[in-house]
């Protein structure tokens, strides 16, 4: 029997006893280790051989990957290990860590109870594990620390024993300092991580060694071991006496939780706005078994033979061939399960059926996407949506290479906006135009080159571009906009949306889903007055609609008009027609006919557009341009170059921290001034820099460059190159 089809057994065997179950993520910044880790986890479980793991990044099944060295997509394997004589079914997401990527890390999170954090230890914490972390512990995620490269410490940096533990112990610090910072609650209540306890491990995932408290008890490998046989380079001494695979899926099994406990406590963070006492809720408290099938799909691949392949975390029943599940949020249609299976990397193995608790692969779910609630009851409250914490940013346009591929392609971007919610696709019918937004240039440039390769379709992109916003800096109105017939008219006011309410609709502390009263509640905290706060009729992005009309007739019916209108307007604003935010718009007055046939959607539509247009115009629009923190660590003596980086590119430097003989310098720039950065940077510095950037927010676009870069978007767009005057929307 070979090992494969003997790990399929066992791990068939683990999968409904809840309690021998832990879900993982191995997160960590760019280039810190954690496919090299996943490798050896997986050699360590009997997976892959021992002489090919860290080399092969099993994890990275993608040739792109392969070719790039890097991480593109999360993939799961399901693995099982021996602690204290008992066996765990691990199911572990290696997930990537560049910024780009970012939106895997937080559907990855969803999937998982607990999560390794992976930091360097030459490079210490960095901001893209500040990230992760951030994302973990938002969505109820247990950490534990792996400290990797500690070879590196002693061989490169030569420190002497002492110091490196003093340097191990300044980078559990850290870790401890952002989990404090970032959730004061889950630090007291015993997620503090502390080496004494088992919680933190140290070692070289490229060697495949490793040490921790407990396990230095059991193995009697010490840390004056460690330091001696690094430093005669005798690494296979430390591998075989000191696996790290036993020390780290030991400190997996121990102090992360399994589905039962999680559950408890994740549920009511995942599921804000269910009730506790129904069936569901209760089944998914207590990680049911028996109870109504929901699942949470986190990923949606496609096998050119299986079709689309949703992949989520089952919270309560149990799958099988066939059973009947809906969608919510869809029309509520059948969608009938075809094959429910479990990952190992690249590979899908059925099963016959799969309880609560494990991460489900299913195919024949036609009408799900990302961040969908998919369960076996007609009605049931939808989970939280997944909170992406950058926008996109950069938009390349795309066309077919032959025009018989026109109808192909079309398909291809729904596939992809499909498989990956972070990317932003829209189809112009009229134009023939096809856009993708993505998180950067890294990101476009292998969505493009899988169209091409996955999905056989030859295309012509053009050079990427930046996306910009509109938004208000003062006040209008009220402003009056009047129907095709001049039968209707309607008033309105705007005014900006303050900074912290801005930041709450960001967050999903305020959304049309909570219920009237809470939300009206939450608003006057946050600063609005009562009436505005109750006559809340609409919320679109971070724009708010306030109806604050009394008693007018047949409003009720045309409201919905009212708001496609508005809603058009938002879409594309009068000065670059790209998308608005930020603004609070108030209905004030109405005047409409009483006859339905003149107030249709043909004379409403054109009324609420063109008055939302004009009163932006009125109230100072203006342009927001997407912005990156940049953070450059370079010796000292390139220290000018690198502030020089980002001065040059209409950046501010606000921070420099130096330590040994390399200096970091951070600062923030705009996206449209950061192409071909990373050329420049190496060039500058001779190649010694090594850099990180992160989604910073937009920013107004200085007032001398305003009308030059609405201009240059205008004629891109094919629109008139004059900007608009309030007067053209109010003839």
């Amino acid at each position: 029997m070979t090992r494969r089809k003997k790990m399929v057994e066992q791990v068939t065997e683990l999968m409904d006893k809840p309690e021998h179950i832990r879900n993982i993520g191995i997160v960590a910044h760019i280039d810190h280790g954690k496919t090299t880790l996943s490798d050896n986890l997986l050699a360590g479980a009997g997976m892959i051989s021992e002489e090919i793991a860290g080399k092969a990044c099993w994890m990275d099944s993608d040739e792109e990957e392969q070719a790039r060295g890097i991480t593109i997509d999360s993939s799961n394997v399901s693995m099982v290990h021996t602690y204290d004589n008992e066996e765990y079914l691990i199911n572990m997401i290696d997930t990537p860590g560049h910024v780009d990527f970012g939106g895997d890390v937080t559907r990855a999170m969803r999937a998982v109870d607990g999560a390794v954090v992976l930091v360097d230890a030459v490079e210490g914490t960095m901001p893209q594990t500040e990230t992760v972390l951030r994302q973990a512990l938002k969505e109820g995620v247990k950490p534990v620390l792996f400290i990797n490269k500690v070879d590196r410490l002693i061989n490169e940096l030569k420190v002497d024993e002492m110091e490196m533990q003093i340097r191990l112990g300044k980078v559990i610090d850290k870790v401890n300092k952002l989990i404090k910072g970032m959730s004061e609650e889950a630090y007291k209540g015993g997620w503090k991580l502390d080496a004494a306890e088992g919680t933190v491990a140290f070692g070289s995932a490229l060697y495949n060694w490793a040490v921790s408290v407990p396990f230095m008890k059991k193995s009697g490998v010490s840390f004056k071991d460690v330091y001696e046989k690094c430093k005669a380079e005798d690494m296979k001494w430390l591998a075989k006496s000191s696996p790290l695979c036993a020390v780290v899926l030991d400190m997996v099994v121990r102090h992360l939780p399994d589905p039962l406990d999680a559950q408890k406590r994740r549920v009511p963070i995942i599921w804000q706005h269910g009730d506790k006492n129904t069936v569901e809720g209760k089944s998914m408290l207590t990680c049911d078994p028996n109870g109504p099938a929901c699942l949470m799909v986190t990923d949606i691949s496609f096998d050119p033979h299986a079709g689309e392949v949703a992949t989520g975390r089952l919270f309560s029943g149990t799958l099988k061939r066939g059973t009947e599940c809906y969608v919510m949020g869809t029309a509520k249609k059948v969608n009938r399960l075809t094959q429910v299976g479990i990952f190992m990397g690249a590979e899908r193995i059925e099963v016959e059926a799969l309880p609560a608790g494990n991460i489900a692969a299913v195919t024949g779910l036609k009408d799900a996407i990302v961040g969908s609630t998919v369960t076996t009851l007609q009605e049931m409250t939808p989970f939280e949506s997944l909170k992406h914490y950058s926008e996109p940013v950069m938009t390349v346009a795309v066309e077919a290479k032959n025009m018989k591929d026109l109808p192909k392609l079309v398909t291809v971007l729904r596939q992809v906006a499909k498989e990956d919610p972070t990317v932003n696709v829209t189809i112009n019918e009229e134009t023939g135009e096809h856009l993708i937004s993505g998180m950067g240039e890294l990101h476009l440039e292998i969505i493009t080159h899988r169209i091409e390769r996955d999905k056989g379709v030859e295309i012509v992109t053009s050079p990427p571009i930046v996306v910009y916003r509109e938004t208000i800096t003062g006040t209008a109105g009220p402003v009056e906009g009047k129907s095709p017939n001049r039968h209707n008219r309607f008033y309105i006011e705007l005014e900006p949306l303050s900074d912290n309410v801005v930041k709450m609709l960001k967050d999903g502390d305020i959304s049309m889903d909570l219920p009237a009263l809470e939300r009206r509640d939450v608003l006057v905290e946050a600063g609005f007055d009562k009436d505005e706060a109750k006559n809340i009729k609409a919320i679109e992005g971070t724009n708010m609609f306030i109806d604050m009309t009394k008693g007018i007739q047949y409003l009720n019916e045309t409201m919905e008009l009212v708001l496609d209108g508005w809603r058009e307007a938002l879409a594309g604003g009068p000065l670059a027609d790209e998308q608005v935010q930020n603004v609070k718009i108030r209905l004030v007055d109405v005047k409409l006919h009483e006859d339905a046939i003149h107030r249709g959607p043909a004379q409403v539509i054109p009324a609420v557009r063109s008055a939302v247009k004009a009163g932006l115009l009125l109230a100072n629009d203006t342009l927001l341009e997407p912005m990156q923190i940049l953070q450059i660590t370079v010796p000292q003596e390139h220290m000018g170059s690198a502030t020089g980086m980002i001065q040059g590119r209409r950046g501010q430097v606000y921070d420099m921290q130096s330590e040994g003989d390399t200096i970091t310098v951070v600062g923030k720039a705009p996206v449209a001034e950061l192409f071909g950065f990373a050329g420049d940077v190496r060039s500058a510095t001779e190649g010694r820099a090594m850099w990180s950037t992160e989604f910073a927010g937009f920013a107004p676009v200085p007032g001398g460059m305003l009308k030059e870069i609405v201009t240059g978007i205008r004629k891109r767009k094919g629109l008139k190159e004059q900007i608009p005057e309030p007067s053209d929307y109010l003839a």
